[in-house]
């Protein structure tokens, strides 16, 4: 496991590995003293924490581009301010932790990332011949999973909306939703979304190839971070 700190203070990068050994011996840890540091290093890292408010470069001027080169790294942001929520789910942060650095806290957000980056690497792509079987009317439809745009619940019927039809069928959102897959996502009770098809978004509507939904108060942080995951494994 590699695992990098960028911190212009080096007090706090010392810290911040003495809690990383502590927990992870073995982990490969990373020292990075400024944003243009990071970017220069050809090392590999799959969890990286970094601060926001350094010298030069910041942590979130880091993050863009390191993003450009690495989807895949989990980013976790450690900074003195709260001001940058918000833009740390844009550049697709795993986790966002506010010094001074709570032991517990800090071992929790750890342990997730670890975590997640063991999922990552034993995560195999979704096969692309899932596939959906309605019985509409007595007419058998085969559905593939990968060419549903979005899908609502409109009069008590499951309505699926491809790029060239709609099909309608009576069955359970939350059925589909399982078998769909970590690709999916409901924005709202009564839509769920191919991530695929997403061509912009803001805090109320989702835009698609085809159509538009509606997001649910609340839900757009979680939309946010697993569209980034999203596109990270598409890299």
């Amino acid at each position: 496991m590699h695992i990098g700190i960028c911190d212009d203070e080096k007090n706090i990068r010392e810290l911040l590995a003495g809690k990383v050994t502590k927990q992870y011996p073995d982990a490969d840890i990373i020292l990075f003293s400024s944003g243009e540091e990071l970017l220069l290093s050809d090392k590999q890292i799959d969890i990286l924490f970094l601060d926001i408010q350094m010298q030069g470069r910041n942590g979130m001027e880091a993050a863009r581009e390191l993003r450009k080169k690495d989807k895949g790294v989990i980013l976790v942001f450690v900074t003195g301010v709260e001001d940058y929520v918000f833009q740390a789910f844009d550049v697709g942060a795993f986790h966002y932790i506010v010094k001074p650095v709570d032991d517990a806290k800090f071992e929790d957000v750890l342990y997730r990332a670890v975590s997640e980056v063991k999922s990552q690497k034993m995560h195999e792509k979704e096969p692309e011949d899932k596939c959906l079987m309605i019985n509409n009317g007595g007419v058998h439809i085969k559905v593939m999973i990968e060419d549903i745009v979005y899908a609502e619940i409109f009069n008590r019927k499951i309505v699926i909306h491809k790029t060239d039809e709609t099909i309608e069928y009576y069955g359970k959102m939350s059925d589909l939703e399982t078998l769909a897959g970590e690709n999916f996502f409901r924005p709202h009770r009564a839509y769920l979304i191919n991530f695929k098809y997403v061509e912009k978004y803001d805090a109320s509507t989702v835009y698609l190839e085809k159509g538009s939904v509606l997001m649910a108060k609340g839900k757009f942080p979680e939309f946010v971070k697993r569209y980034m995951k999203y596109i990270q494994r598409k890299g």
